[in-house]
């Protein structure tokens, strides 16, 4: 559905992309994780076909992306991190202008379209509300909905849970499972916990290069034996920031609860520990860290 080769995008001699590979198929959710910096912004403007790439290749269900955009267009359904609607207009009024601007100018199944996409995100009770009384997971649902408007192949969503209260996190997190029964799902993400909860597939951005990619749990499962926790004083984690690899540190109750990379123990304050994605997320994108 989604195919991404030897996309590079460089801004006055800086690289935010370098030779950035990867596919989604149907069926799948893909989680692109990142640290501010990493290129996740450039590489989705560069699917949404808002920027041309450099180089390398873009196809959208089966056709090039990069030599005929509208049709990839026609594919695409984006979710930006940011998006601002006028606040005096409704849900429904929103998804009919929508539909509008993407050809559905039949009115009885442009309003047919806009009631199926109010019910599938949850928003048919409250469609006559103005967007500015929205919940902001209603808020989410509805761009989610705005999105997937001509019932796109692709699907790409930029940070949609940021903000979220628990409730309304796992709302959205149950819609995107159920749309990626049907199309592929790009999920962008700053958001480990997400990544491990939704997502088939994860790949680390880093610099602008993929340096980690595969299923969450393989990610986590590569690191076994080499992950150490402890909880030190603060003199301690000093002291062991000089002789060790420290990839996190916390302070809890008092305590800087440390995670290691180490090919064993560095001593016996360290208890081996079940490596996990935010491990994985850590150890990939300190600086200097490099491809697997």
């Amino acid at each position: 559905m989604l195919a991404v080769a030897g996309v590079s995008v460089a801004y006055g001699g800086v690289h935010a992309l370098r030779d950035v590979s990867l596919v989604v198929s149907r069926g799948e959710v893909l989680g692109l994780l990142g640290p501010n910096g990493a290129g996740k912004s450039t590489l989705l403007r560069v699917l949404a076909t808002l920027q041309r790439p450099d180089a390398g290749t873009v196809h959208v269900a089966g056709g090039d992306a990069l030599a005929d955009p509208q049709r990839a267009r026609r594919h695409l359904g984006y979710l930006p991190q940011e998006f601002g609607f006028p606040p005096s207009l409704t849900p429904a009024e929103l998804l009919e202008h929508f539909a509008l601007l993407k050809g559905l100018e039949v009115a009885v199944q442009r309003r047919a379209g806009v009631a199926q996409m109010l019910e599938r995100v949850n928003l048919w009770r409250d469609r006559h509300k103005p967007v500015r009384s929205l919940s902001g997971g209603m808020r989410q649902r509805l761009g989610i909905a705005i999105a997937l408007i001509g019932a796109p192949d692709v699907l790409i969503v930029d940070e949609p849970t940021v903000a979220l209260d628990p409730a309304e996190r796992h709302r959205v997190h149950d819609l995107i499972m159920e749309l990626a029964e049907e199309r592929a799902v790009l999920l962008s993400t700053h958001l480990v916990a997400d990544v491990d909860a939704l997502c088939h597939r994860a790949v680390v951005l880093h610099h602008g290069r993929i340096v980690r990619a595969g299923p969450p749990a393989e990610l986590a499962e590569a690191l076994r034996g080499r992950v150490f926790r402890a909880r030190l004083s603060r003199v301690e984690a000093q002291s062991v920031r000089a002789s060790v690899r420290v990839i996190r540190e916390f302070l809890v109750s008092g305590a800087v609860a440390v995670t290691v990379i180490a090919p064993q123990a560095p001593d016996a304050r360290f208890v081996a520990a079940q490596p996990t994605l935010d491990d994985v997320f850590a150890e990939a994108t300190q600086q200097g860290a490099g491809a697997p």
